[in-house]
């Protein structure tokens, strides 16, 4: 599926967090299984996150929207072509509205490598995609860190 909020929860361990509709068939997947698969998709990948965002995506469904993927090294589905894949492992749960929160430990990641570099992230804003023109490198501001 696509989500539409996932978030760094801590570095040491390296913990996610994806936030799941109760409503779709992945929730209870995750629940049952803990364990669960982010790909960090390129500009290039629209198609897939449409896909995956407004498909009837049923369990078993073989094409995958059309995506090549190839199991990870956990056996966890990764597509091919996105720029980092996650494989976590669920060690907490909560419930908030109409979503379950599930933060999981990152047992494997993958910055996709060379092809990934000079490939931009695909970016949702605003229910619109946008695509970076120009990035700069620039010094962080702001008090240094001790």
């Amino acid at each position: 599926i696509t989500v539409n909020a996932l978030s760094s929860v801590s570095l040491q361990p390296a913990l996610v967090m994806v936030a799941l509709d109760r409503r779709r068939f992945i929730t209870p997947m995750v629940r049952e299984h803990g364990r669960y698969a982010v790909n960090v998709l390129a500009e290039s990948q629209q198609g897939l996150s449409d896909c995956f965002a407004h498909a009837a995506v049923k369990p078993g469904r073989e094409d995958f929207c059309g995506a090549a993927w190839h199991e990870g090294v956990t056996g966890l589905p990764l597509i091919d072509g996105a720029i980092a894949t996650l494989e976590c492992t669920v060690v907490e749960t909560f419930s908030a509205g109409d979503h379950d929160l599930f933060i999981g430990r990152v047992d494997a990641l993958d910055g996709g490598g060379p092809a990934a570099e000079g490939v931009g992230p695909l970016l949702y804003f605003r229910r619109r995609y946008l695509h970076i023109e120009q990035a700069v490198d620039a010094p962080v501001e702001g008090k240094p860190e001790d």
